[in-house]
């Protein structure tokens, strides 16, 4: 058997492929600490707030569950469990359509919404603590980045776009059942 000393230093990484996806995740990992010690505070998920916040940009009206379902961030393997504890809560009501009772319209109610006023700027604070340290310049290239290495994995119909992108598929009048807005970051 080889000694150790003598032995080639084997590569940290794989691939560069492997390299960058896993510094990804690391990051994902570092910032995600932060933002859960804050929507901890409120006993929130992340998933939890950003339901609310997409339903915030449609106030005073409502959406299909399913509809939230597939416009949130990540996704949310349990949307009816998500939105009865939100109702337990209080800060979002749910509603039968008149024309189909299998569709449940999921609004936020006045507390949800005194709750997202709350959070509004303890939110903008963690974003300023996760990435404040970077650039304008850096931030932008790092969402241009991102943008590039997501797009062959998103659906094309998926309203997660680029603000260029979002407009060009509002312009061939293909705009989703919420505002473009709701699914852009605060």
């Amino acid at each position: 058997m080889e000694p150790a000393a003598n032995r080639k230093k084997s590569k940290r990484f794989d691939s560069p492929e492997q390299e960058a996806y896993l510094h990804m995740w690391r990051t994902y990992d570092r910032l995600k600490a932060i933002e859960e010690e804050l929507f901890g505070r409120y006993e929130l998920s992340a998933q939890q707030y950003n339901t609310l916040r997409l339903l915030r940009s449609v106030y005073p009206g409502s959406v299909p569950t399913l509809a939230i379902g597939a416009q949130l961030i990540s996704r949310a393997p349990d949307m009816t469990r998500m939105v009865d504890k939100l109702e337990q809560r209080g800060l979002v009501a749910r509603t039968r359509r008149s024309d189909n009772r299998r569709v449940v319209e999921v609004a936020v109610t006045e507390q949800g919404l005194a709750l997202l006023e709350e959070l509004d700027q303890p939110v903008r604070d963690c974003h300023a603590k996760q990435l404040g340290h970077l650039t304008a310049e850096d931030l932008q290239q790092l969402v241009r980045l991102m943008e590039i290495a997501r797009r062959p994995h998103e659906d094309p119909e998926h309203p997660w776009l680029s603000p260029k992108q979002e407009t060009a598929k509002n312009e061939a009048g293909k705009s989703g059942s919420l505002p473009p807005d709701a699914t852009k970051l605060p």
